[in-house]
């Protein structure tokens, strides 16, 4: 592959992402998709980007115009049979959130991946903020010692009005999505920063009086947070949220060694705050306790440049992580094992925490004895556009009264 000629499904979302392609000179924006024709037309593109309604025209009308990747900004739980369709024509995949909405999704995107040899890649923005970067590097080069904890908690509450514009219609998706299954945002970053995979992971969620009075007539999800917990690889332990409503004042990360820990998050800014014991601290450290804003020089020359894009940077270097694996082979950080690993762990954790916190296996997908075990279970708590086809709960029993 020469240049990315590129598609993208979603044009809302995708939205961001579309500027950031136009603008580079190694990727071309061959056509754009989105159901919608309201939101694909509120897009400015050029004339020479086709606009499609219909996902298979997309597809077919993109490949004879040299399309070779897709883009997945559409519906968050229903990324895994667009990308195998995309797959199996031949382009490259690009998915934004998360991998799969079941079970039987990730067994069947992995096993389209391996199939067809296509790359594919999980677009999870939030490790590549300046401070998650940070951490990331405090870890791999063994400045904390051996990491022990680790926890990551994505805060994103709203008033009325934007969730019901967020959620329109009484079956879109946002109306049922339960509080483990965003997980991407505050597990991502921690695998990411500890290069561990989940092993189990036992979660609970909690109703919430105050989101069911307020959300009931538009929502189904009425439950204010999802905690999972997890081991992870080589026995270290991990505490995280899904997408939590719960009245917390930012999204933050915390890593813990057996010489030192650090902390980040969104009310530090772009700063990382690093603490060791007297009797831990390096000589090349000047206090037990530094809070500093990293050098981004230190994660390359655009840095800098990457901290204007969205999401801290993170949709930047989603671009370039893009970049260095469709045209130079460079396999990215969350590449489809890890992206199901998480999707396993968000469908696992709610099902855990139906059970009072049930400990769960996460299968490891990469093995295809683990994934037979999962390969028919398509249960789900979202149902489709006409309120059919949920097939498990998607919040906690409470007192709706």
């Amino acid at each position: 592959m020469d240049k990315i000629r590129i598609g993208m499904l979603g044009a809302w979302r995708g939205n961001t992402y579309i500027d950031l392609m136009m603008r580079d000179e190694e990727i071309e924006l061959v056509a754009v998709c989105d159901r919608h024709k309201e939101t694909l037309d509120a897009v400015n593109l050029p004339e020479s980007v086709a606009r499609y309604t219909d996902f298979d025209e997309f597809l077919d009308g993109g490949k004879q115009r040299g399309m070779n990747a897709v883009f997945l900004c559409n519906y968050f739980h229903q990324h895994a049979p667009y990308a195998i369709k995309a797959m199996e024509a031949g382009m490259d995949v690009v998915s934004e959130c998360t991998s799969a909405g079941t079970m039987k999704e990730c067994v069947d995107l992995v096993r389209a991946v391996e199939r067809t040899g296509r790359k594919y890649m999980i677009a999870e923005n939030y490790p590549f903020s300046l401070s998650n970067m940070e951490m990331a590097r405090l870890c791999r080069e063994g400045r904390l010692g051996t990491i022990l904890y680790a926890e990551g908690e994505y805060n994103h509450s709203a008033p009325v009005s934007d969730l019901k514009m967020l959620s329109p219609g009484r079956y879109h998706w946002r109306a049922w999505l339960p509080r483990t299954y965003y997980v991407t945002h505050a597990m991502g970053p921690l695998m990411y920063m500890t290069g561990k995979m989940p092993k189990y992971v036992s979660g609970r969620s909690v109703f919430s009086p105050y989101i069911y009075e307020h959300v009931k007539d538009f929502r189904s999800v009425y439950d204010g947070v999802g905690m999972m917990f997890c081991e992870m690889e080589g026995g270290m332990i991990a505490r995280f949220t899904g997408c939590t409503a719960m009245a917390s004042d930012y999204s933050r990360y915390r890593v813990c060694g057996d010489v030192g820990g650090a902390e980040g998050g969104t009310g530090f800014g772009e700063n990382v705050r690093l603490y060791y014991h007297s009797f831990t601290k390096p000589d090349d450290v000047p206090e037990c306790i530094t809070v500093y804003r990293p050098d981004p020089a230190r994660f390359g020359k655009r840095a800098e440049e990457a901290l204007k894009a969205g999401h801290g940077g993170g949709d930047f270097w989603i671009v370039e992580n893009m970049k260095e694996y469709f045209l130079r082979d460079v396999t990215p950080f969350f590449d489809v094992y890890k992206g199901v690993a998480m999707s396993a762990t968000a469908i696992l954790g709610l099902r855990s925490s139906l059970n009072h916190g049930e400990n769960m296996a996460i299968p490891d997908f990469s093995k295809e004895e683990e994934r037979v075990e999962w390969e028919n279970d398509d249960l789900t708590p979202f149902p489709d556009e006409n309120g059919e086809g949920m097939t498990m709960p998607c919040t906690m029993p409470g007192s709706y009264e």
